[in-house]
């Protein structure tokens, strides 16, 4: 990985090394998120162990918010690296309660690692789509901006109005969303409309976290797990 953690976007770039600095830019961020998500993985197995309550992982995500507005404002230099290793770190301990809930079930811990499986096999095939075909998903854009804010009023909706359905939907509206903006983020990378491997990172991240979430509670309440 390279130390430097931002590129450039060069003026009149030949192709080729466009190319080269393109791939770069993927590399370090598979890399990047990789070692990410096995950070986060290493938090929430201790948040489990330590047996976090509901009210701590609130308390958490708030931390973890704040962390991603770090992270975009350090993005460009050096102290980026140590801050998305700070915000993933949360993200993943703030799973703690919510994993401990599933994980009592009596098929919790299949339950669990069929959405670790299924959030893997939706990553690496639409990013292998993306990478493979090149196609340029921007026209997403201004769709799943639209849908990602709906989405997010009808969940802060459903907090009062606890209506089982409707958490349901938002849930499958969610994990659409987030194969979306996989799609969308990598087709950014190939196109030079991402250069920075933190920012691309972060975009990534947020998308498995959020697939894996939403996929373990539709898994949850179609195998009658979750009431």
């Amino acid at each position: 990985m390279s130390n430097k953690p931002v590129f450039s976007r060069a003026v009149n770039m030949d192709p080729a090394a466009s190319i080269a600095s393109t791939n770069k830019v993927l590399s370090n961020t598979y890399w990047l998120l990789g070692l990410t998500l096995a950070f986060s993985a290493f938090t929430a197995m201790v948040s489990v162990m330590m047996n976090l309550p509901q009210s701590m992982a609130f308390v958490l995500m708030l931390v973890g918010f704040g962390l991603l507005f770090v992270v975009h404002k350090m993005a460009d230099s050096a102290k980026g690296l140590p801050a998305i290793f700070a915000f993933t770190g949360v993200m993943g301990a703030s799973l703690g309660p919510m994993l401990s809930f599933y994980l009592a079930m009596e098929n919790g811990p299949s339950m669990v690692l069929q959405a670790l499986g299924g959030t893997a096999l939706i990553f690496f095939s639409l990013s292998a789509y993306a990478l493979s075909s090149k196609k340029d998903f921007s026209y997403l854009g201004g769709f799943l901006m639209t849908g990602l804010i709906v989405a997010v009023v009808a969940m802060i909706a459903n907090i009062f109005l606890a209506i089982p359905l409707l958490s349901i939907t938002i849930s499958a509206v969610v994990v659409m969303i987030m194969s979306g903006l996989i799609l969308f983020d990598t087709s950014r990378i190939i196109q030079g409309g991402e250069t920075n491997y933190i920012r691309a990172t972060v975009g990534l991240y947020l998308s498995i976290f959020n697939i894996f979430v939403h996929l373990l509670h539709l898994l949850a309440v179609f195998t009658g797990g979750d009431d």
